[in-house]
């Protein structure tokens, strides 16, 4: 008769692999949930919407172009002038806006030219 080794057979070994494995399904189930809530918590950015040009804050529009091409060229020269301006794609087209304590300037700007700033 050789030496065998004991097995250590406690009172609550034959319960480790069912838990476990509930456990495991457990974390799958709350990982699942999570990530088809259809909640906004997504962590890709969606794409965003275009909104009426008074649904932007501190900006007010200056101008509205026909195109983004004209838009672009008015708000580079608002921008040569020292202005601080943007071209926003509204849901009323595209609108060339700049902050409210610069609006007077930019229209006059964008009147008369860059020169009679």
């Amino acid at each position: 008769m050789g030496n065998t080794a004991r097995v250590f057979t406690g009172n609550l070994a034959y319960l480790f692999g069912p838990l476990t494995a509930f456990a495991v399904v457990g974390v799958l189930v709350l990982l699942l949930r999570w990530a088809f809530s259809g909640r906004s918590t997504s962590l890709v950015a969606r794409r965003p919407v275009a909104g009426h040009s008074e649904e932007y804050g501190l900006l007010v529009p200056v101008a509205t172009p026909a195109t983004f091409v004209e838009g672009e060229l008015l708000r580079r020269r608002l921008e040569d002038a020292g202005l601080r301006a943007t071209l926003v794609p509204t849901a009323d087209g595209p609108q060339v806006m700049v902050f409210a304590d610069s609006e007077r300037v930019a229209r006059a700007i964008l009147r008369h030219g860059p020169q009679s700033r």
